[in-house]
């Protein structure tokens, strides 16, 4: 018994200062990126660009930079280069080392701290570049300034040279060549479109910037890499119209707003479409701010108040039986709301909502000023406005109508929940999830294959409504839908907003999309994240929506023995390499459908948590999004083509 006491003792005596670690620098990024970048997947990994891309975008901000050029290598490094001042590359007198190694190995050092040297910047944490060099096996600097071209290399966040001169020029820009760690990084592989529409995305919010990306790891036939060239003369102005470019507009003007007058820059454009949805887009600093904040807030109470005194003025809502509030103000609305902030403040979960309050006040005050003076002038689009936010309270009142009575329903008919729901037994939100299956067939080997305890099954009828061209009130006469709704448990209304969806009651904690690996499945796939997208958001926003991966190929020796189960491919890749591993005999058999496997197979590859593959929906830029799915779900049919021929990956079906 001594003796163990002894142990005890002995080991709380280790516990001393000597136990405190401490990182030093950048070892601390290395040891928790995480903490710095978001993720170490594919998320993270884009990250890096534009740690090193909202560099160049502060020195265009404050008027040094007109071109940015990226370059995505054959080695999946990456090359960003502007044609800035250039980093500093004189001594730091403080650290002892060259202004150009400071910026890029310690944590918390940049010339955004000093209000001189820049007003307003992207990223203000002080951490960007640095853990970019953190983060990367190699990262050269090249810097051209003051008559020289100043060259210095660095490996995992340690300089491995000093500040080389190795030319002369009368250029003046930095160049940042980086490799991603492979041993941090889950993914090293980049994806073109995601980096081209950030870069597009920060042409419409800098206006007179020239943003370049090119991709030397993919020629066309002539043998020149992928190339897009993003440049916008008008900024938000255009940005609106891009997004809208698949709708039907409304009113011709696009109503525009730019000015600084309290001392906070804010830029908005905004117009009306004939569309059913509120498509409102925030930045702050360039930066998306998906959850909001206080700018959003100012704009719409700006909205709401002056177009609401403009109609009641104009006698338009004499007639109306129905109360109007905000969100009738805002169907068929696009906007995108930019300011900048000389030292923003970020809360909520994902740190993209804006907390400073004065924001809210000067978008407040800018937004009224305008649109009161827009309304006066263009009556004729004014009055097209009003009569628009009457047919949508209208509808609004439809929907509510309808939704009371789903609801009622469910709480009159007992549990409420659809009759070709297969419930799981458990009950804790975090461990169950729910398949949503196309057909009865694959819903049959589903239901059979399942784990009962924490897997749900909702077989859905053929291809669910498509919600971005019907109204509100029609969504709920849809049978598919209000089942979706019953078996998750989500409600509509919260106490703050009574259009807000309610997950407070929501029974999984993981909603699996799951259909067929062909062209109809697609489009099954796409009905459901449209309908999550315009009236689940926050399902998706909370990490809830995921998709199931089925295997493409099953590829075996000829011969059904019970030893020969082959080996499932999900890509071609796979499935040529199974063929070169099988050797002779080797047989291919394409899935085309989840009924064609029985429900071993479907629970081994497609639901099974060790072995399947799942990917999460997640929405990198809301305003992507939104013209994605106006453009999938619409009526314009030459763009849609034109996506689906540029992405199309069913061309070898039956090869």
């Amino acid at each position: 018994m001594k003796s163990e006491e002894n142990e005890v003792k002995t080991g709380q005596e280790e516990y001393s200062a000597n136990s405190i670690q401490v990182l030093e620098g950048l070892e601390a990024v290395r040891k928790r990126p995480a903490m710095y970048i978001g993720d170490i997947g594919v998320k993270g990994l884009h990250h890096l660009v534009y740690e090193v891309v909202d560099n160049s975008i502060d020195e265009a901000l404050a008027g040094y930079c007109t071109d940015i050029d990226v370059f995505i290598n054959e080695d999946n490094s990456i090359t960003v280069s502007d044609n800035g001042r250039g980093i500093p590359t004189d001594f730091h007198e403080k650290e002892q080392k060259s202004a150009l190694e400071v910026v890029l190995t310690v944590l918390h050092a940049g010339g955004k701290f000093d209000k001189d040297s820049y007003k307003v910047s992207g990223g203000l944490h002080g951490v960007g570049v640095s853990c970019v060099n953190a983060l990367s096996t190699s990262l050269t600097a090249t810097v051209k300034r003051g008559g020289k071209i100043h060259r210095q290399t660095f490996s995992r966040g340690g300089a491995t040279s000093g500040v080389e001169i190795i030319g002369q020029t009368e250029e003046t820009g930095t160049t940042i060549s980086f490799k991603p760690d492979d041993t941090i990084f889950h993914v090293t592989e980049y994806n073109f479109e995601t980096l081209s529409s950030r870069l597009r995305e920060l042409a419409y919010l800098n206006k007179g910037v020239h943003l370049n990306i090119t991709d030397l790891r993919e020629k066309d036939e002539n043998g020149n890499p992928l190339h897009e060239e993003y440049y916008s003369e008008e900024g938000l102005k255009e940005f609106v119209g891009f997004l809208d470019e698949n709708r039907e507009k409304l009113i011709d003007n696009i109503i525009y707003i730019d000015s600084d007058k309290s001392g906070i820059p804010v830029e908005i454009a905004m117009q009306y479409n004939t569309s059913y949805t509120e498509n409102v887009h925030s930045y702050v600093n360039n930066i998306n701010t998906i959850e909001g904040g206080t700018h959003l807030t100012g704009f719409r109470r700006a909205l709401t108040r002056t177009l609401k005194k403009y109609a009641e003025d104009s006698g338009q809502l004499a007639k109306l039986k129905i109360d109007i509030n905000g969100d009738d103000f805002r169907e068929g609305l696009t906007a995108v709301i930019s300011v900048k902030v000389a030292e923003p403040q970020f809360e909520g979960q994902t740190k993209t909502k804006l907390g400073n309050d004065e924001v809210s006040a000067a978008v407040d005050q800018t937004v009224s000023a305008a649109l009161t003076h827009f309304l006066e002038e263009n009556p004729k689009d004014a009055k097209q406005i009003v009569q628009k936010v009457i047919i949508a309270a209208q509808a609004r009142n439809a929907a509510r109508k309808a939704r009371e009575m789903v609801q009622r329903k469910t709480v009159l008919s007992g549990s409420g929940l659809p009759g070709k729901l297969a419930d799981c037994s458990s009950r804790e939100r975090d461990k169950a999830e729910i398949f949503l299956v196309e057909g009865d067939s694959a819903g049959g080997s589903a239901k059979q294959g399942r784990d009962r305890i924490f897997q749900a099954i909702l077989p859905l009828r053929g291809k669910i409504l498509n919600v971005e061209k019907a109204m509100k009130h029609k969504i709920f006469d849809s049978e598919e839908i209000r089942n979706i709704f019953n078996a998750l448990g989500v409600t509509i209304g919260t106490e703050e907003d009574s259009n807000a969806v309610n997950l407070d009651k929501m029974r999984y904690g993981k909603v699996i999309i799951m259909t067929d690996a062909d062209v109809d499945g697609s489009h099954i796939a796409t009905l459901i994240m449209t309908f999550f997208f315009r009236h689940m958001m926050d399902v998706i926003k909370n990490g809830h929506l995921y998709i199931a991966t089925p295997p493409l190929y099953l590829v075996k020796k000829g011969g059904n023995s019970q030893r020969n189960k082959g080996i499932y491919c999900w890509t071609d890749e796979e499935r040529q390499k199974a063929l070169e591993e099988i050797g002779n005999g080797a047989e291919t058999q394409r899935y085309k459908g989840l009924g064609e496997m029985d429900p071993e197979q479907l629970w081994e590859t497609t639901m099974c948590p060790d072995t399947r593959i799942l990917r999460q929906v997640t929405i990198e830029s809301a305003a992507e999004a939104d013209r994605l799915f106006s453009m999938l779900m619409g009526d314009d049919v030459p763009p849609r083509r034109e996506f689906i021929e540029r992405h199309a990956k069913y061309a070898n079906i039956d090869a």
